[in-house]
């Protein structure tokens, strides 16, 4: 077992071409789902009456489910994503722990901002490990929201650039090897460089790995870059991608309506269906060559 991965015992049935059937017991590798809660607190300064307040209590606390590995940088792409913060400098302190063991398993991360921050929305939510934002933020919302113009990124990519990266992303999931169960995301240069890859049980979690990644490393705003991304591409990747001033998202599968009229809203180029020697072009087509 590693942080990531678990072996459990399964029986297996299969049926031979003459129609004669098998069963065995054996191993399997799974991929981990589990919870981690994410704190955020406010910084002051030092009150009036004397009391000094390096924290002032819990801002907000999300519980989320995802593939342990990388949380700090979970934390911190989520907080991109909420526009609490654009990049490290926004942070003034980050730490983790874990506890317990099977069901009883809990991870945590709390981040504590710089002063005059405050935390997402000031309440205690939960979000499951298959969806972020669900479409309950207008595109006018987002539109406000953004910290960077993503329509005015003169980046240009390469279609045959493109055709490589599902691939690329493919080759660098070393989870998915062992448990067939994860979704992945990955940053890439405009010529195809890879710069990091992330894989997790949901598929934005990965992306705010990522994207943790790149705050942490203080590449935000990611203009020039391309975002890749197993799977569909939903309406919450294309706004995690504005968010963190991306300008190309390409995805292995189909987006859905209101991811492409968001990236049409935005001026983000939004490509689907990236594989072999193909692929659809939805918004801002201009980009690519």
């Amino acid at each position: 077992m590693t942080g990531s991965t678990r072996r459990v015992r399964v029986e297996r049935i299969t049926v031979s071409a003459d129609g004669e059937p098998g069963r065995d017991g054996r191993p399997d590798m799974l991929a981990v789902e589990e919870p981690v809660q994410i704190s955020v607190l406010s910084s002051v300064s030092v009150s009036a009456d004397g009391v000094s307040g390096s924290d002032r209590g819990t801002d907000i606390s999300s519980l989320t489910m995802r593939t342990p590995g990388h949380d700090i940088d979970l934390a911190l792409g989520w907080l991109v994503g909420e526009g609490t913060i654009t990049g490290i400098d926004d942070v003034v302190g980050v730490a983790q722990r874990s506890r317990g063991e099977g069901l009883d398993r809990a991870a945590s991360v709390r981040v504590r901002l710089r002063e005059g921050l405050a935390g997402p929305a000031g309440r205690a939510f939960t979000i499951s490990s298959a969806c972020g934002i669900c479409g309950s933020d207008s595109i006018e919302a987002v539109r406000l929201r953004a910290r960077w113009d993503v329509e005015s990124d003169r980046c240009q990519v390469a279609a045959s650039v493109l055709m490589t990266l599902p691939q690329q992303l493919r080759e660098r999931q070393a989870t998915f090897d062992r448990t067939g169960g994860l979704h992945a995301a990955g940053l890439f240069r405009a010529d195809g460089t890879p710069v990091v890859v992330r894989e997790d049980v949901g598929r934005h979690n990965a992306v705010d790995k990522v994207i943790g990644y790149a705050a942490r490393e203080e590449l935000l705003p990611l203009r020039g870059h391309v975002l890749q991304v197993s799977g569909r591409a939903s309406m919450e990747l294309v706004y995690k991608a504005i968010m963190a001033g991306i300008p190309v998202l390409s995805a292995v599968s189909a987006p859905s309506s209101l991811a492409v009229e968001l990236a049409r809203a935005q001026g983000l180029t939004l490509a689907g269906f990236v594989r072999g020697r193909a692929l659809n072009l939805y918004a801002r087509a201009d980009r690519v060559t």
